[in-house]
Formats: C-alpha cells, structure tokens, sequence
C-alpha cells in the first residue's frame, strides 16, 4: 500500500540516522513516497519542531502520516503518541511537539494512543495498512 510519509526531525544530515529510519520504513512499506519536511531542527528544540511541523503539514494530501522526532529525551521510556485527525496522522514523543497541531485540530475521539514502541518500525506499518495497536 502506497503513502506519503514526512519526516521532521533534529538529526542532522552529516550520519547515518535518516537513512538508517527510511531503511527502516521503506522495508516495511517499499511503496511509501517519504518526504524530508527538515532534519535540521537545532538539536533537542522541541518548540522550533512543533513549530516547521505545524507550518508545513496542512499542504500535504488527506492520510499523509508525518513523523516528527525532536526529542531531548531519545533513548529513554517516554512514550510515542499516535494523533489522528480527520485529515492526517501525527507520530511523534510525548514532548510537547504536537503542541500546534493539536490546537489546529480536535482529535478524533478515541484515537489520540500513547505508544511506546519505536517509531520507524511499529508506527511506520500505518503506511503499509499493517498498524496492530
């Protein structure tokens, strides 16, 4: 099953973790066309994620799936939240990052999940119409 996929995060371009996640995706869903919203959010700045996340989903088509990791706390047990809107849906840490979305729009009722799982693996599998939550 085909999507689109966006991809905001803080991890730069100069390693290997972007290729590492769409790796990860494009072998769950290999028809999956994934979109680099930015990698260049300054480390670990929450409020400057939330912010290119909310100025920049709303142009992409209804089901879009956008991925946003800017977490001062990788690595650690904070959970993953899963937000569908009417329109898209929103995966990213429990961190404040959805902060502008979530004021753009009202979940739907009973789908706003806290996760805590990884997000390239589990999370991603919405794309390929393979989410078990």
């Amino acid at each position: 099953m085909a999507g689109i996929i966006t991809l905001t995060t803080d991890f730069g371009t100069s390693d290997a973790y972007v290729a590492a996640m769409k790796g990860v995706i494009l072998g769950i869903n290999p028809e999956v066309t994934l979109v680099d919203i930015t990698h260049e959010i300054a480390p670990q700045a929450v409020p400057s994620g939330a912010f290119v996340l909310s100025a920049a989903y709303s142009f992409f088509p209804p089901g879009t799936i956008h991925i946003a990791v800017v977490d001062p706390g990788v690595g650690t047990e904070r959970r993953s939240l899963i937000l569908c809107t009417s329109d898209a849906f929103f995966i990213a840490p429990d961190n404040g990052i959805l902060s502008y979305v979530l004021a753009d729009h009202a979940p739907v009722p009973g789908q706003f999940r806290p996760r805590a799982q990884p997000f390239a693996v589990s999370d991603v599998s919405l794309s390929a119409g393979l989410a078990a939550y």
